[in-house]
């Protein structure tokens, strides 16, 4: 998943720079000036631009969570279909203009929603997890609880995930080391 994300990226740095050319004050943003009033904005327009394939300031609703995520943010579902309930075209049903999710969006990072939560706080989850402070997690265990507790993840998400958290060696799930691998890619 991350794979695809970055490959998409890569294929539209040349679109992005194109589109995102700043003239006398205005932006242009997805091929059309706009008024640009601060960098946050800036990066919410230029993140949006990247899925917006026709260049008409339209994303599909299936792309929020994405432009989401590359903002820096953490949401879970429900987050996203909030934000997709919350910015959603009226005219064209299934699709985000941004002129309704850059003010919206830019709210929630101002307030500074979805944030990941703080490496303290996960390490602390993990030794909750880990009561005889073996400093590891057992593969079935962690398993389960990803898929079947909170916001569960899916098989793709497990498949993707179990490559960086398993030790090769002992089969288990060294979490201070994992956890230092997610720190490198947040």
């Amino acid at each position: 998943m991350a794979k695809l994300l970055i490959e998409k990226l890569q294929s539209n740095v040349g679109e992005i720079e194109s589109n995102f050319q700043q003239s006398q004050g205005k932006y242009q943003v997805c091929n059309m000036d706009m008024d640009m009033n601060n960098d946050l904005e800036k990066r919410i327009s230029d993140a949006f631009c990247v899925f917006d394939h026709h260049g008409d300031k339209f994303i599909d609703v299936r792309e929020v969570g994405t432009v989401l995520r590359l903002l820096g943010c953490v949401p879970t579902e429900e987050e996203v279909n909030e934000v997709i309930s919350a910015t959603e075209s009226e005219e064209t049903s299934g699709e985000v203009h941004l002129t309704k999710f850059l003010p919206h969006v830019s709210q929630l990072l101002m307030e500074r929603k979805m944030e990941p939560a703080p490496p303290e706080k996960i390490l602390q989850a993990f030794k909750i997890l880990d009561p005889e402070n073996k400093g590891y997690l057992a593969k079935e265990t962690f398993g389960k609880l990803m898929m079947e507790e909170g916001e569960p993840f899916t098989q793709e998400e497990m498949d993707e995930m179990w490559p960086v958290a398993i030790d090769p060696i002992s089969g288990h799930i060294p979490y201070e080391f994992y956890l230092n691998q997610l720190m490198v890619y947040l």
